[in-house]
């Protein structure tokens, strides 16, 4: 069961994501929020693995809600919802760590695999701005919010960790990493959990995010 919290300051779209998302057997909605401090507020009460967070609500807005949410619970999941494609939201809440970024214009079928996908370890970004993302992401190093990484840990990756790393930076879930690398789930788990130590990084997403910074996956990692 996949338990989610909804955040949206208006009533009308928080209701009905609430009554769609019940139809899945698999999704359980745990509560609703209108702005962060109830997200935080709820999830001090209550476990949640994914969380569908507007950008722009009254209190405490949607970025800086997910800012505070990875750095206390780690392991919940962030979909942003917006009607907003702007720049800067959209690198905002990737680089805090959301896994997801989504139009509110969606369908209900996509929202729901993208639940499904993160929720698994994966990444989902609506098409319309995914090319929008990955130009950011390549330009970062231009800027202050390049992820940095000691040259020395670097060293330390291993010629099938650094494969992983490609497909992470292609947004690939475990899963698929798997299938496509013919590991096993569980194999991939543990290199991503060494790659992250060795390099000191947060989570998949500040991987990622590196990894298409410094042109990783323009290289060829094929089996020597």
């Amino acid at each position: 069961m996949i338990k989610v919290i909804i955040a949206d300051d208006q009533e009308l779209i928080r209701e009905s994501l609430k009554i769609v998302l019940g139809i899945h057997e698999d999704i359980q909605v745990v509560d609703v929020a209108s702005d962060g401090f109830e997200v935080i507020h709820i999830l001090e009460q209550e476990t949640a693995d994914v969380i569908l967070m507007d950008i722009r609500m009254p209190g405490m807005d949607g970025v800086h809600c997910t800012k505070i949410v990875k750095e206390k619970y780690p392991q919940t999941k962030i979909i942003i919802l917006t009607t907003f494609d702007d720049d800067d939201f959209v690198f905002s809440a990737l680089k805090y760590g959301a896994s997801g970024y989504l139009l509110k214009g969606v369908g209900m079928d996509e929202l729901y695999q993208a639940i499904v996908t993160v929720n698994s370890g994966g990444a989902m970004i609506n098409p319309d701005i995914a090319t929008k993302v990955f130009s950011m992401f390549s330009k970062m190093t231009q800027n202050n919010y390049a992820i940095q990484v000691d040259e020395e840990a670097i060293q330390d990756i291993s010629h099938p960790e650094w494969r992983v790393i490609q497909q992470v930076a292609f947004g690939l879930s475990n899963k698929e990493i798997a299938q496509k690398l013919f590991l096993s789930e569980g194999t991939v788990r543990n290199y991503l959990s060494s790659i992250l130590s060795k390099l000191n990084l947060r989570d998949r997403t500040q991987l990622a995010i590196w990894a298409v910074q410094t042109g990783i996956t323009t290289k060829d990692f094929s089996d020597e």
